[in-house]
């Protein structure tokens, strides 16, 4: 007569590895995109933080300089002392202190200063300036998770 009785030896079995590893699998899979959005909305946040900050000096800037935006030396003008013609001197400002912020999507802390502002990005840096209206953008393309444009924020 043949025994089919086994004695346990402490160990698991295949098949209950295998079903801890389904269910790990199952929950990397559900946590995962969680930790991906999270880092795009943290992304969406800095950009956000970063111009509503550039924004809020240049308009300091328009105020203390007879209504008149920085010019082709914008970092200079926001970042060191200007007299009120917008000349080094030390009447008015820093309106911003150094480091000048990146930009959080591409990283790129360049500035493409417009006499206009165009109706979409351009050029590889990353932000973008109107010198006749102060209006400053991230000049990045794509869609925030927002889904706004980034240029449009």
């Amino acid at each position: 007569m043949i025994s089919f009785d086994r004695k346990r030896s402490g160990g698991f079995t295949l098949v209950e590895l295998l079903i801890v590893v389904i269910i790990l699998a199952i929950l990397a899979g559900v946590a995962l995109p969680q930790f991906s959005s999270a880092a795009s909305e943290a992304k969406e946040a800095a950009v956000l933080r970063n111009l509503s900050t550039v924004r809020r000096a240049i308009e300091l800037y328009r105020i203390h300089h007879n209504e008149s935006y920085p010019d082709d030396e914008f970092l200079t003008q926001l970042v060191a002392g200007t007299d009120v013609d917008g000349d080094p001197g030390t009447t008015f400002g820093p309106y911003f202190w150094d480091p000048w912020p990146a930009n959080p999507v591409s990283g790129d802390k360049g500035i493409n200063i417009k006499s206009t502002m165009p109706s979409a990005p351009e050029g590889s840096e990353g932000w973008i300036y109107s010198k006749s209206t102060g209006d400053f953008r991230l000049n990045q393309t794509g869609t925030a998770p927002s889904d706004a444009n980034w240029f449009d924020l």
